[in-house]
């Protein structure tokens, strides 16, 4: 399994128990795949540098998580696909390897 992060950006109409609904269930969605979480960050509600799809603001999240490539495509069919979601980026949580000063 290798590491990733997603970030994403609910929209900013969903109310907090609804919200707190859609970050479990994208969370089941890595965990019914083997998938681990290993750290949610919300950061709350933010203003967009521009407007995206008639909103100026929206709620961040960052999820970090081991899953396998049949896990991965899954999670990022699913959440595609979701209308309260309104960008996303996952990206490889991988430090690169430094070699040593002689």
């Amino acid at each position: 399994m290798r590491k990733y992060e997603v970030m994403y950006i609910i929209n900013e109409s969903v109310d907090e128990e609804a919200r707190k609904a859609l970050i479990a269930d994208l969370e089941k969605i890595i965990t019914d795949d083997n998938g681990v979480i290993t750290k949610t960050d919300e950061w709350g509600m933010r203003e967009f540098a521009y407007r995206i799809d008639d909103m100026n603001k929206g709620y961040y999240v960052v999820t970090k998580f081991e899953a396998d490539n049949a896990a991965l495509a899954e999670f990022d069919r699913l959440i595609h696909l979701n209308q309260n979601v309104v960008r996303y980026m996952i990206t490889r949580d991988e430090a690169p390897v430094r070699e040593a000063k002689k």
